[in-house]
């Protein structure tokens, strides 16, 4: 039955997205079974927020090679060495000093990894993130970051907006993307990813919509 259901919304899901948008599968929270599941189904990107919780399921799954790895917990300093050694895409680098530190590490274990820069389009003391005018004033320096692949902005709607406000903060950070000259904008959880689609999202960030409740205990990074 969990397969079945599992089943049934990948397809739905699939079917709601239009091209322009993926789905990254927030697999945070549930064990290494039901990503091999969905992996055999089609889906190859999956997103983790907590590194000793991603590392144990990435062994389990290491038979696996189509599947693509991305993080979208806060990263920590300490933590920035293992998280470009496993994951190729990161979701959010909140700050120049940590784009300059992921640069570094990246250069010296030889990855390139994909970043989304995380914006703060609202106050949100439970959230961090770029302020709009901060990034705009460190872009050049950014673009010039070795080992770097900047491709998109990711942003978080703050609790308790109205699906207009929602989508107005999702515009927003289409039009900066679009005034950076980035193509990915990751945005849109399970309770608003419509409104980030509408948008201009390329990644929906979905994990109860897609897996339903989390059955593991979640453990600090």
């Amino acid at each position: 039955m969990i397969e079945a259901d599992l089943s049934r919304r990948w397809a739905e899901l699939g079917e709601a997205l239009p091209p322009s948008a993926r789905l990254l599968a927030v697999s945070k929270g549930h064990p290494a079974e039901p990503i091999r599941f969905l992996a055999g189904l089609g889906q190859q990107d999956f997103a983790e927020s907590r590194l000793q919780e991603a590392l144990p399921k990435q062994e389990a799954l290491g038979d696996l090679q189509d599947l693509r790895w991305h993080f979208i917990g806060r990263l920590q300093a300490n933590k920035v060495r293992q998280v470009v050694r496993a994951f190729p895409v990161i979701h959010s680098i909140d700050s120049l000093a940590l784009c300059r530190r992921v640069s570094r590490i990246a250069e010296e274990e030889q990855r390139h990894p994909q970043l989304m820069l995380q914006v703060k389009l609202r106050p949100d003391p439970s959230k961090g993130g770029w302020d709009p005018e901060d990034l705009r004033a460190a872009w050049e320096e950014l673009q010039g970051l070795p080992h770097l692949r900047i491709t998109g902005l990711m942003t978080m709607a703050p609790l308790g907006l109205e699906s207009q406000e929602r989508l107005a903060l999702f515009q927003e950070c289409r039009r900066l993307a679009d005034d950076l000259g980035l193509d990915e904008c990751s945005m849109g959880m399970s309770g608003d990813w419509q409104d980030a689609v509408t948008a201009g999202a390329t990644w929906v960030r979905l994990g109860s919509a897609l897996f339903g409740a989390r059955p593991l205990q979640q453990s600090a990074v």
